[in-house]
This record gives C-alpha cells, structure tokens and sequence, in this order.
C-alpha cells in the first residue's frame, strides 16, 4: 500500500490544518518521469520530501505527526505509537482528526479516524481511542483527473466503524481488517529518535559496499541475535576481530558519521525493496553534504529505487534544496502563531532559480532569524552585562 495524502486537523501546536501531499502537484515531463514513481494512469508520486526551517519552526514535531499518521495505517494500537506525545496537549474530550489516502492494486482508499482523549480512570492516565471511523474505496478506472483522486462520495463507503463491537479494541483502527484482507501493510522505518545521538540497532552482515562508503578501513560487520544477546563482529583491515555485546560499544571503533550512515543506508535498501516510507530528523547531521546528496540521489532514481519508496527528512540547510529539480518535493515549515508547512510549488512558481538562494534571501519571508532577534543578540555580546547572567 502506498500513501497519496495526509492531513491532520486539530493537531495541538498547529496554525491550521496539516497537508502532506505525496502525489507530484507540479506538471510530469518526460525527464521527471526518470526521478518519480508511477502509482497509476497518469499520477505520479515524490520519492523524496523535504521540510526545512528555522531553528524550532515544528521540523521535528511534523516528522513526528506523520509517522504516527503511518503508524495508524499500520493499525498500531493509539497508546503504543511512538510518537503519541504529539497529542499530548490536546485537552481531554477533544478530538483530532486524521485524514488519509492511499492506493493497493486497483483500488483507492480515503480513511477518516476522529482521535479523541479520554481522562484518567482510577489509577489509569489518559488515554486515546477513536471516537469515528470511516473507510471508502473506489477502483482507480473512476478517476478521470488530479483533483479526482480526492474525491468520495456516499456510495464509495466500504466500512464504518461500529462503536458497539466487542472485539475491536477502542484505540486499533478499523485498518486493522483491511490490512489482513490484503495481506499487506505499510512498511515504516523512523529514525527520528536517533537524532541527538548514534547506534546501530539494524541487525545482519553489512554489505561491504556499504561500509566501504563510509570507512575504507572496515573489513566486515556483522550483527546477530544469540537468544537475548547481541553479537558483534567488527573487523578492520589487517588488525584482529573485535567482538562485541553491545551496540554502544562501537562507538569506541567507528565514527558517528559511519554509524549514522550504515544505520541510514541500510534502512534506505528496505525502503527501496518494500516501497517503504522513511524518515530522518535532521539528515545532515555527522553527515558530509556528499553523503546527503547521494542518498538523495538514490531515492530519485528509478534504477535503485524500483519500487517507490520514499525519504521523509527535515533540514535546516538550504544548500540542500538544490539537489531537487521540482519544488514540490520540499515543504517551508515556519511557526507564526502556530506550527505551518507550505509546499514550495504554491510559493514559488518556477522550477529553475536556485532554491537555496530564494530561501536565504527571505523571499519567501520567515525562513531566516528576524534581524531584531540578531542585533538584539548583537548587543549583548557587546557588553559585558551577559558575564554577570553566567
């Protein structure tokens, strides 16, 4: 199954309701066929979308909403998804409502789940559970444009859900059934937690290619579970094999950089292999912008990339725009009054200026440090008052 759009409204900390659009909203030429994956007909979806903005625009927290949105599909239940923190301003008995779209075969589904939090009982905190649900499906054949992929009507509704049903438990979408019938599922795989440090959880025999990228140096690697341990081999060219019990440990041999990678690029060849969605929190970080575009690069091309999966990443670097030939790929996040995210497409017209220098320049407005904030700072650090605050 493959995602066409989200959107989430009433997400606590937003100015508006949020829009991820993964279908191509831009005109598909012929040379853009060669970097976007075909869903069906004429509809082509981004391989790659990238948010960038300032420092606490609501990157991190828009990550977070869309894989809990995947998570739901996955018909995870509400209170053991990951990131269910992104609820947890919402006041009790309200709701929040999340919309999604999505394609299998010759069938297009749109799914509204209507998120509500309900108060602590005795010694139970608060909870999540859904409140409504609804699926419709239609066959693709009935969609005659763009626009119309969106479009439902009453006799498209496939399941609605039944509140008095025994057993299906409160906080588990109604996905749960179709994702049994078909015998498939969304395959999801979020690196958002390993931000701020590095370790390599992914278990197997690391392709030496792989390794070779980031460390010449690196003979072989490999990860496997023995019962409950974790068994390590590391071995470097001409020296002894280093055996290992935990994953923490190799930050003593290998670099962040290489960590984060293999961890990355690993994850990046199941995406590729399944379809799958994934998303990375910051990509530049430890990361060479080399290492950045390359992986960038991988996603756009359809020799490496054969079944569509799709690279979710947030960035505060602009140079990083102009790896990308469409602007519908990249989202501007700011936060006025409450967190945003604008498609670049609907900003800025034309495909062939330089993004990065649009994006510095402050054309788009919001998308550098206001210049009060910069002399206020300016000012400080002219003085010798701010010894006195340390």
């Amino acid at each position: 199954m493959k995602i066409l759009k989200l959107t989430m409204r009433g997400l606590p900390n937003f100015k508006e309701e949020l829009c991820i659009d993964f279908v191509a909203k831009q005109r598909v030429d012929e040379k853009d066929m060669e970097q976007l994956h075909r869903a069906f007909s004429n509809i082509y979806t981004n391989p790659v979308l990238a948010f960038i903005g300032i420092n606490a625009s609501g990157k991190t927290t828009i990550l977070k909403a869309v894989s809990f949105a995947i998570e739901l599909l996955g018909s995870q239940p509400l209170n053991n998804i990951c990131f269910k923190e992104i609820l947890d301003d919402l006041g009790v008995q309200q709701t929040v409502l999340f919309t999604s779209y999505f394609y299998h075969d010759d069938t297009i589904y749109k799914l509204e789940t209507l998120i509500k939090k309900m108060p602590a009982v005795l010694d139970a905190g608060e909870r999540l559970i859904i409140e409504d649900e609804t699926l419709w499906e239609k066959k693709i054949q009935k969609v005659k444009t763009k626009k119309g992929i969106f479009d439902f009507n009453t006799s498209d509704l496939f399941i609605k859900r039944d509140r008095n049903e025994k057993f299906l438990p409160s906080d588990v979408s109604i996905m749960i059934a179709l994702n049994k019938q078909l015998d498939t599922k969304f395959f999801l795989y979020d690196m958002s937690n390993l931000t701020d440090y590095n370790i390599l959880n992914a278990l197997g025999n690391y392709p030496r290619e792989i390794l070779t990228f980031f460390d010449p140096s690196i003979e072989f690697l490999n990860c496997r579970k023995d019962g409950k341990e974790v068994d390590i081999q590391l071995k470097f060219g001409g020296k002894e094999e280093i055996r290992l019990k935990h994953p923490e440990e190799l930050n003593r041999y290998l670099s962040s950089g290489t960590i984060k990678g293999l961890g990355v690029f690993i994850r990046a060849f199941l995406a590729f292999w399944e379809g799958g969605y994934l998303i990375v929190d910051e990509l530049e970080n430890h990361f060479n912008k080399e290492i950045v575009a390359t992986l960038i690069r991988f996603f756009l091309d359809k020799r490496v990339n054969k079944n569509g999966g799709t690279l979710i990443f947030s960035t505060h670097y602009s140079e990083l725009l102009d790896h990308f030939d469409r602007n519908d790929m990249i989202y501007i996040v700011k936060n006025v009054q409450g967190i945003g995210a604008a498609n670049l497409s609907g900003l800025l017209k034309r495909n062939d200026v330089k993004k990065s220098e649009v994006y510095d320049s402050d054309f788009l407005e919001g998308t550098v440090p206001e210049y009060e904030t910069y002399i206020a700072l300016k000012k400080v650090l002219m003085t010798s008052e701010v010894r006195k605050e340390l």
